[in-house]
């Protein structure tokens, strides 16, 4: 069994390891690929490079899980973290901007797309398999395994980026950012050998033996009006909350920090990684928990403690982590006051949108300061107005002005609002004598377990919920489709909605409201399946 899980569970490790190479190296590989671009083009070619892979997830969910489901679960997911591997070396020997021109980009991004397909059949392959190995009483504990191994692969890639810095020194921008990327061929062989001594799970083999295997898993899977019910409940019921609740743990307080309260990134990091360490058992003991007390309550307990603390835990770490921030949002008034007709509703998640009225100039200017803002109406016709205390500072339009133009205005009135913002007492960014490491520790630890109590019954719950002859497609399609669109655009839409709102903490409503959705329909609709025999296919 413990061979089983570590086959399984290495598909894990790669996702962590070039996840957090491509968030490590964000910047240098932007400047490799994307420098001999123009500005938007570039800007968007980064967020292409960035999100498809969350965008092809669902796809290789459903072209993967046809063929594990038609020919087997050890060949497909064997076949997935050869592609998955491929695809990272891949990166590394890719020529850069300077050598293929606008191949070079285009090429990445057909990379990263190959990396998104194996990843959509590589989970719902490795839980599937382990799950159809393991004893009934025990599901939830040996599936937990894979979820937990991500974090190896974060200390992996870690280790490797900083090794290679200091070996490679001032070479490492030319080409030392290469050998991480390179060096995962190594994880690839230790796969292959791992995976290729694997034998067939024992449910999929009896269905084989009977002559019973589905011949059409994708129209018994999305035709079928009763696994279409079973899809809906994974997705409403299950993936939906839990996908959010899981980047909101993982994605999201770093951004928070980092972004819209300036902490410095290397402090955020050390103790993001730290909390992530320290959570790391925690998922073992989610595992036992769903085995002992079932798939829904404990589900359904991370849904209803993560929606009623998600605020009050993004509030105290404001509090801690820049506690001058707090006190200035508390006590200086910051509105904008701009006629609603030319206020737009600031979603760009592709970077080609320009925002030129006064309205949204200073709207997007307070947000990109981690400024907590109310918008109140004004005559119709009349340029926006940005208040800060006693400041009042009036915003031209830049609608119709060359670009070199707009963005000296756009330079020129940000200058104006920091200046404000200083005289009133809101910090540049926050100050690290006054950054309380160990109570932002525990914000996030508190986060972490209550990622791990919504993510562990998910694998055990999906897998119960569908016949063997369908199972790999019909779990891996909603797991991954709620992973790629719902979770995958958590922090475009609450940066969006935050703006909107003119409140840093708005965009939880995001995930806040799939979270109570999730709840509701679970409490409904979801049967514990903890006791279902996967040998019947039902």
């Amino acid at each position: 069994m413990v061979r089983l899980i570590a086959a399984a569970s290495i598909g894990t490790v790669f996702e962590w390891y070039d996840f957090t190479l491509y968030g490590s190296l964000a910047t240098v590989i932007a400047s490799r690929f994307f420098a001999g671009v123009n500005p938007v083009t570039g800007f968007i070619f980064a967020l292409l490079t960035f999100g498809v892979g969350f965008i092809m997830r669902p796809v290789g969910a459903v072209v993967f899980g046809r063929i594990g489901d038609k020919i087997g679960r050890k060949r497909t997911f064997l076949v997935t973290i050869v592609i998955m591997g491929l695809s990272t070396v891949g990166v590394g020997c890719l020529p850069d901007y300077a050598t293929l021109g606008i191949a070079a980009p285009v090429i990445l991004i057909g990379l990263r797309m190959l990396q998104g397909l194996a990843l959509g059949g590589e989970y719902g392959g490795a839980a599937t398999y382990v799950a159809e190995h393991s004893p009934q009483n025990r599901r939830g504990f040996n599936t937990s395994w894979i979820s937990s191994t991500g974090t190896v692969g974060l200390l992996m890639s870690f280790a490797v980026v900083l090794g290679v810095r200091a070996l490679t020194g001032e070479h490492f921008d030319d080409w030392g950012w290469r050998l991480p990327f390179i060096l995962s061929a190594l994880l690839l062989v230790v796969s292959v050998l791992i995976r290729m001594k694997m034998e067939e799970s024992p449910a999929f083999q009896a269905l084989k033996s009977a002559h019973r295997l589905s011949r059409a898993p994708l129209a018994e899977t999305f035709l079928d009006w009763t696994n279409i019910k079973r899809l809906l409940i994974a997705l409403f019921a299950i993936c939906g909350g839990m996908t959010c609740v899981y980047y909101t743990a993982v994605l999201l307080p770093t951004f928070f920090l980092t972004h819209t309260l300036k902490v410095e990134p290397t402090e955020a990091n050390i103790v993001v990684t730290l909390a992530t360490l320290v959570c790391a058992p925690l998922f073992l003991v989610a595992g036992w928990l769903c085995d002992r007390f079932g798939r829904k309550p404990v589900l359904m307990a991370s849904f209803l403690i993560t929606g009623l603390t998600l605020f009050p835990i993004f509030h105290a770490m404001t509090r801690y982590a820049d506690p001058a921030l707090a006190e200035a949002q508390a006590s200086v008034p910051v509105w904008v006051e701009a006629d609603p007709n030319t206020c737009s509703f600031l979603f760009n998640p592709t970077g080609s949108r320009k925002f030129t009225s006064s309205c949204d100039i200073a709207r997007e200017t307070l947000t990109e300061a981690g400024i907590s803002y109310e918008t109140r109406h004004a005559a119709a016709g009349q340029p926006a107005t940005v208040h800060i205390g006693a400041y009042r500072l009036p915003v031209s339009d830049a609608t119709g002005l060359v670009a070199s133009a707009a963005k000296e205005q756009r330079i020129a009135f940000t200058h104006a609002v920091r200046v404000a913002l200083d005289g009133e007492g809101f910090p540049r960014s926050a100050a690290p004598e006054h950054f309380n490491t160990p109570m932002v520790f525990a914000l996030l630890v508190v986060l972490l377990a209550l990622m791990t109590l919504a993510l562990v019954p998910t694998a055990p719950a999906l897998i119960e919920m569908f016949p063997t002859r369908i199972r790999y497609t019909s779990m891996s399609f909603p797991y991954h489709f709620a992973s790629g669109w719902i979770g995958g655009l958590l922090p475009t839409f609450s940066f969006a909605i935050s703006a909107q709102q003119g409140n840093i903490y708005s965009g939880l409503w995001y995930p806040v409201a799939w979270i109570a959705l999730s709840f509701v329909v679970a409490m409904f609709f979801l049967k514990e399946t903890r006791d279902v025999d996967l040998s019947a296919d039902f």
